[in-house]
């Protein structure tokens, strides 16, 4: 089972995953947050009073969460605990800072591990980005290895596209076939920069909704190409991969200091307007930058295939600028867009499919990083392991 809760702090995704064969989806459930342990995990993002103490207390509520949806997922399933091999349990990112600080940095995920082994009576795989970290690399994103298994096309570059929080991307290369996609090294994966993140924010400020709904309120708004010049100085998304990134950088006080003078009369449906095309456009410039100085597309291009998941997958908006600004990009060509559901796998599923996966690979002690991805020194077996 993968358990899985991202930097959009929406709540808990579980899904049970058959790998006999081609892996199979079994069934998916989704607990929400409260309004309070929101607000709990979202102050744990920066620096404040007692913050040990606050972050083991909101590390026992995580387990205590993820165990009734895994509970709940199985119940309904009318499958026991003892069935299940592992529970891969991503845990909360509340600072992910590698290669910062001192020689390594450091990624940290709230979760008391130990006690949702107790609460399932499941061995629980956890704590997946450490080893990659401390090998020299990001640690993120970890999923372009489990993309790669599941969506390579022999005749097109799949850019599989999460949007999250955050948004990251996994490119593969066409494979000649599915027999050769475990061997194929032309593939990479890097967080382009905010997903939902900003948007929520923003909305949430202004209308009090937790999120803009399929994106109405940002289509009532106007894209400022000025506003949107400004968002992308950011030095971040200049960077080459391998890079990450999270609400460490992408956070309230990023936002206010861009809307800074001036721009602060624009109105707030045309900033969720922009705010919505600047996650579209720094996820096209991140992946035509890539294929831009792309040995083997240069050498041989093949269609682009844009393949989407996460919750953004679900902002008609948002989708719909990303077709729009793709024409600006020469090397995405006639992108085409694919939700993942077209493919087999659930829009809101993938990511915590990806972390059962990574679960088996500990199960087996398999690799599970990419070091083309992430930066590591080199591949590593990912994860510690409780036995329940």
């Amino acid at each position: 089972m993968g358990l899985m809760s991202g930097t959009s702090l929406d709540g808990v995704d579980a899904v049970l995953v058959d790998f006999s064969a081609t892996p199979q989806s079994l069934g998916h459930a989704f607990t929400p947050f409260d309004a309070e342990l929101k607000k709990d995990l979202l102050a744990l993002n920066s620096a404040g009073h007692n913050e040990l103490h606050r972050a083991n207390l909101a590390s026992n509520r995580l387990a205590d969460l993820y165990a009734k949806t895994c509970q709940a997922l199985l119940h309904r399933l009318g499958i026991s605990p003892q069935e299940v091999t592992a529970l891969g349990a991503h845990g909360q990112t509340v600072r992910h800072q590698p290669q910062a600080h001192d020689a390594w940095g450091y990624s940290t995920q709230l979760l008391s591990a130990h006690l949702l082994a107790e609460l399932t009576g499941i061995d629980v795989i956890h704590d997946f980005r450490s080893r990659d970290v401390f090998a020299g690399g990001q640690g993120a994103p970890l999923v372009p290895a489990f993309h790669q298994h599941i969506f390579s096309s022999p005749q097109a570059v799949r850019v599989v596209l999460n949007i999250g929080g955050m948004s990251n991307v996994s490119v593969l290369a066409p494979v000649e076939s599915t027999a050769n996609r475990a061997q194929s090294t032309s593939v990479t994966g890097f967080d382009c920069g905010p997903g939902n993140v900003l948007m929520d924010m923003w909305c949430f400020q202004h209308t009090g909704q937790a999120y803009d709904a399929n994106g109405q309120w940002a289509r009532k708004g106007v894209v400022q190409e000025d506003l949107l010049e400004q968002f992308l100085k950011e030095p971040f998304f200049q960077l080459k991969p391998p890079k990450s990134t999270g609400r460490d950088l992408f956070n309230e006080a990023w936002l206010h200091a861009q809307l800074a003078g001036p721009l602060e009369l624009i109105s707030p449906a045309d900033v969720q307007a922009t705010l919505c095309a600047l996650t579209a456009h720094s996820i096209l410039q991140a992946v035509d930058a890539y294929l831009s100085d792309c040995a083997w597309h240069q050498t041989a291009p093949s269609p682009v295939e844009m393949v989407l998941c996460g919750g953004g997958a679900l902002n008609a908006t948002l989708t719909q600028a990303l077709k729009e600004r793709a024409d600006r990009f020469s090397s995405l060509g006639k992108m085409t867009l694919i939700p993942s559901e077209a493919l087999g796998f659930p829009t809101q599923e993938v990511e915590a499919q990806a972390f059962a996966w990574l679960a088996r690979q500990r199960v087996l002690g398999l690799s599970a990083n990419l070091p083309q991805v992430t930066g590591a020194q080199g591949e590593r077996i990912l994860g510690s392991w409780i036995k329940a």
